[in-house]
């Protein structure tokens, strides 16, 4: 504890002050995190631990006896076992479905409960909506059961079902989520309150996900956490097939599991994720079914073929080319998946280097223009970045780099030559972060291009290096016997001065966006650092050959009349609603209220994919380059089928067309 309050206090960017206020913050960040549906402590217990440990988390960081999570985790283990035994008793007896009544499952609406009996009823109704869920589910015919059975039947089913995944969910308590981990979790809180990206990784790593479904093995390549009692999607792997399907996302949580094609589904509910992924991970080549619920609350199965993860065409910048017969236009599109760079294999391949052959593949091929897809890209290397922003403008600055206590140092783009010259588009979402957001927000700053997305891009203006923990002291190389701690130590701003951080980059051309209106960037959370300003540096724009108020009116007037779009917007923010909401207990309401959702979410999804379908195509040769390997030729073509049916690219290359247009008429009247 010490040893982090120390690297907190004299490494961190901006360290907020170990005091009172600090301990208060660590204190109900940790209780949320043990208890997110508040139902697990009660208030009198709140206010007992509060009262004995609250302003104390400060007095152990600098060498107090530690107690705090001691007494914490005693009353915890306390309320579970209450808890298991309630579940027993609830589960023992039938539910009567056609009562009017509601759970609230989200415990941010909640306060702690006042009483036991207040508490024990929050389980009844808990059990009672995971229960109602699967007695739809077998109404429904969910079940492999080829005889018809009565709702008496299918009501006792779903109990059981839920028995089997509370069981297993409490046999974790006792015996998974061991004391250690109860620790760990609390030293992360404390990290985590500086800042959401300075992070405890303790000496066994729970990285088997990542390990297990990366080059090593045969899955989808996900990473995935224990949250709340189910697993949740944190990352997923370039080049994946989770990354291919595109259409599972970081926040999505795996309900169930299901093998082949006709496969039982199985519940994840309860399931650690070690026991996840022995469902997940299995042979090349088969079928994986997965029960997603999205972050705004629609559910739908994902089919997926697992593969052994590669680098290769998946990972790396590859380009196509979008043409439009009518308008007479050729434009290339080059997809970045992230700014990679070979950190231990001196001749590996790099980000920049590839950007820079695609540019001229595509120059050779004479593109009108150039967009570069820089969509759910999450950043990378800083060199790479800058030496990628050279390519489209002459030397200057791209990015001021500001460590703790000292000036700006400015990063330069050295070279005075451009390898293209023409019109650049950058296509960004809300996931677009850290390195692709100095990418767009330089090109933006020089007006060299356009920006097209999400109102705006993630917000992640920080570096983190990972500092190991030594009973000898820190480690640079992240290695420690006390495990490591991901340590934010730099802060980013744009040369014209403003901070990437919080703010992101706002995109000039805005397309609506299906998650918009959810909390997932970085100005969600309250713990992540301000936005500020520094004095921007000196350079000197790009001279653009297009007005950008004539774009955006432009683009507004195809949003405008395009349903597509209008769908979008109208039915996400309704979504955004309803994930809002309690949750029925009464199955009328509740079939009502899944066909309703399901029906708005079946809409968003037939519009995000065109009528009539773009004519995209790879450059030549490229399928030849891979002519022995069947499976990356498929790959290749499974790529560019996506990118003919993007709604997103379509409006994206009508902006160029319009880019190229302007272009031309300022080359006539020069």
């Amino acid at each position: 504890m010490t040893m982090v309050s120390k690297l907190l206090s004299q490494g961190h960017y901006d360290p907020k002050a170990i005091n009172d206020d600090f301990s208060k913050k660590v204190f109900n960040k940790y209780l949320e995190d043990l208890d997110p549906k508040k139902n697990i402590f009660l208030k009198r217990d709140i206010d007992s631990l509060a009262a004995l440990y609250a302003d104390r988390i400060d007095d152990e960081m600098n060498g107090a006896p530690v107690e705090s999570f001691i007494g914490i985790s005693k009353v915890f283990d306390q309320r579970i076992a209450e808890s298991a035994q309630w579940k027993n008793q609830l589960l023992s007896q039938p539910f009567d479905f056609k009562l009017d009544e509601n759970a609230e499952l989200n415990g941010k609406k909640l306060q702690y409960p006042g009483s036991v009996e207040e508490r024990k009823d929050r389980w009844r109704k808990m059990l009672k909506y995971y229960a109602l869920e699967r007695f739809v589910d077998l109404q429904e015919g969910k079940t492999s059961s080829k005889s018809a059975k009565s709702d008496t039947q299918l009501e006792k089913e779903s109990r059981e079902k839920i028995d089997t995944m509370m069981t297993r969910m409490f046999d974790r308590y006792k015996v998974k989520f061991t004391e250690e981990d109860k620790f760990n979790l609390f030293v992360d809180n404390i990290t985590t309150a500086m800042d959401p990206h300075t992070e405890f990784f303790p000496p066994a790593d729970k990285s088997y996900f990542d390990e297990e479904l990366s080059g090593s093995f045969f899955g989808i390549g996900a990473g995935l956490q224990y949250s709340d009692g189910l697993i949740k999607i944190i990352s997923i792997n370039v080049g994946s097939p989770a990354a291919k399907s595109g259409q599972l996302a970081q926040g999505d949580l795996i309900t169930k599991v299901a093998q082949g094609k006709d496969g039982q589904p199985v519940d994840m509910l309860g399931y650690d994720v070690s026991d996840a992924v022995k469902l997940i991970r299995g042979k090349e080549g088969t079928t994986v079914r997965l029960t997603i619920k999205k972050p705004d609350g629609t559910v739908k199965e994902v089919s997926l073929v697992r593969e052994k993860i590669e680098n290769d065409i998946d990972t790396y910048a590859r380009s196509a080319i979008l043409r439009d017969s009518v308008k007479n236009t050729k434009v290339g599109i080059i997809y970045l998946p992230e700014f990679y760079v070979p950190f231990n294999d001196p001749n590996g391949r790099r980000s920049f280097t590839d950007v820079a052959r695609e540019v001229q593949k595509l120059k050779d091929e004479k593109v009108d223009g150039i967009i570069m897809d820089l969509r759910r890209n999450g950043g990378g290397s800083l060199y790479d970045v800058v030496q990628m922003v050279g390519l489209f403008i002459k030397d200057g600055p791209i990015v001021q780099v500001k460590d703790r206590g000292n000036g700006a140092q400015v990063l330069k783009d050295e070279d005075k030559s451009v390898l293209y010259t023409g019109p650049l588009a950058v296509m960004v979402d809300e996931f677009s972060a850290s390195a692709s957001e100095i990418f767009a927000a330089a090109i933006q700053d020089y007006k060299r291009g356009v920006i097209i997305g999400s109102t705006s891009t993630y917000g992640k203006g920080t570096v983190q290096q990972n500092i190991g923990l030594d009973h000898s002291g820190f480690k640079r190389d992240g290695g420690g016997d006390l495990g490591a701690v991901k340590l934010t130590l730099r802060k980013f701003y744009r040369i014209s001065g403003g901070s990437t951080q919080l703010k992101g980059v706002e995109s000039d051309i805005v397309l609506p966006s299906q998650i918009e209106t959810l909390k997932l960037r970085e100005k969600d959370n309250e713990f992540a650092l301000k936005y500020d300003e520094i004095n921007q540096s000196n350079f000197t724009p790009w001279a653009s050959e297009y007005d950008m108020n004539t774009l955006k009116q432009l683009s507004n007037s195809r949003l405008q009349n395009d349903s597509s779009f209008q769908i979008i917007k109208r039915n996400a923010a309704w979504l955004a609603d309803e994930n809002e909401r309690s949750y029925s207990l009464n199955i009328d309401q509740y079939k009502a209220e899944k066909k309703q959702v399901k029906a708005k979410a079946d809409q968003i999804i037939a519009a995000q994919k065109l009528k009539k379908n773009l004519s995209v195509s790879l450059l030549p040769l490229e399928l030849d380059k891979y002519k022995e390997d069947k499976n990356k030729q498929d790959r290749l073509k499974q790529w560019i089928k996506i990118l003919s049916e993007d709604i997103y690219l379509n409006q994206a290359g009508q902006v160029m067309d319009d880019m190229i247009v302007e272009a031309k008429n300022f080359a006539m009247n020069k």
